[in-house]
């Protein structure tokens, strides 16, 4: 089987060829800590709330609640959305599984490209 063709890495003046994506390994693992430093200073809310316990235990209940993605009604759900897109509106009346196809298509709309975090 043929081997992909190398290609330079796309980080500000590395030699490096790579194979994998945009960025040789050295690179990738720099822009995506500097992407998730970026988030955080953006938004600490989102560490410190989506990586607690209570947030943990809560979207699993959701996820238990609704298996499969309230919108495409196909695939199963693996995250958990906001109806109302107000994060800090938690009461399980207003969360619903979607899978992240979906999450991603209606966060993408509601938020203008991921505009806010």
């Amino acid at each position: 089987m043929p081997k992909k063709p190398t290609r330079p890495c796309r980080y500000p003046g590395c030699p490096n060829l790579t194979t994998e994506g945009s960025y040789c390994p050295e690179h990738t693992r720099l822009v995506n800590q500097q992407y998730e430093k970026q988030r955080e200073i953006a938004d600490p809310y989102r560490k410190k709330f989506y990586g607690s316990r209570r947030w943990q235990n809560l979207r699993k209940i959701v996820l238990n609640r609704d298996p499969v993605c309230a919108i495409c009604g196909v695939k199963p759900a693996t995250d958990v959305d906001h109806v109302d897109g107000d994060r800090d509106n938690n009461d399980p009346a207003n969360l619903q599984g979607l899978c992240h196809e979906c999450h991603s298509r209606k966060t993408a709309k509601q938020d203008g490209r991921w505009g806010k975090f």
